[in-house]
């Protein structure tokens, strides 16, 4: 049985990413040992590792810092090649770094920053919230089974701008097109919330459960 952590650092829906996760597992049965956890042994042996995230990126990355599970979530994912999910602001932080509250170091996992959303449409509202249909760039495991055009469900005022366009996933479209998913090697985000997804977003779940990069 796979063993996957979701990173507790004080942010993020952890029980509805854990319950998600939970019924992503179950639907396609798949043995996974879900563990919400800060405890840096069991993040640096896990199979998978899941970094939720919601509020502002410094607030975030402080709580990343704090928790002392970043060595061991590199070890992890850089180390023995780990599969990771970063999920809304657990997707910026993969950045170089944020812009939001002035310059924030993100994780640079994925070369790029997070800017504030700036719709051509003065209508639209930020923060953007709710359901918005997603195009994807190319084909990819993570995606097998959802459809080009799927709603997810978002809640975000800022996006993670990567470096090089091959990085982006996924784009959704909000008085014009900002990055929806991102993925480098063994290493993807989503800026939507999967688990408020519905079916959709159970089987992106799912998927990353079976991934094999």
């Amino acid at each position: 049985m796979q063993t996957v952590a979701l990173i507790d650092y004080g942010s993020g829906n952890l029980r509805s990413a854990e319950k998600a996760l939970r019924e992503a597992a179950r639907r396609r049965g798949i043995a996974a040992d879900i563990v919400v956890t800060a405890d840096p042994d069991i993040v640096a042996n896990a199979d998978r590792v899941m970094l939720p995230g919601v509020g502002a990126f410094a607030s975030c990355r402080a709580g990343l810092d704090a928790s002392g599970v970043y060595e061991a979530m590199n070890a992890a994912v850089h180390g023995k090649g780990a599969p990771f999910l970063g999920i809304c602001v657990g997707h910026q932080l993969l950045a170089t770094r944020g812009l939001e509250f002035g310059v924030t170091p993100g994780l640079d996992w994925i070369a790029g920053e997070v800017r504030k959303l700036a719709p051509s449409d003065p209508s639209l509202t930020i923060p953007h919230m709710g359901w918005n249909a997603i195009q994807l760039t190319r084909d990819h495991p993570l995606f097998s089974g959802v459809a080009d055009g799927a709603h997810m469900y978002y809640a975000n005022s800022f996006a993670l701008t990567p470096t090089d366009p091959a990085d982006v996933l996924a784009t959704t479209d909000h008085g014009g097109p900002f990055t929806a998913a991102v993925v480098k090697d063994n290493v993807a985000g989503v800026q939507f919330h999967p688990e408020k997804s519905q079916a959709a977003g159970l089987s992106l779940l799912a998927n990353f459960l079976e991934w094999r990069p």
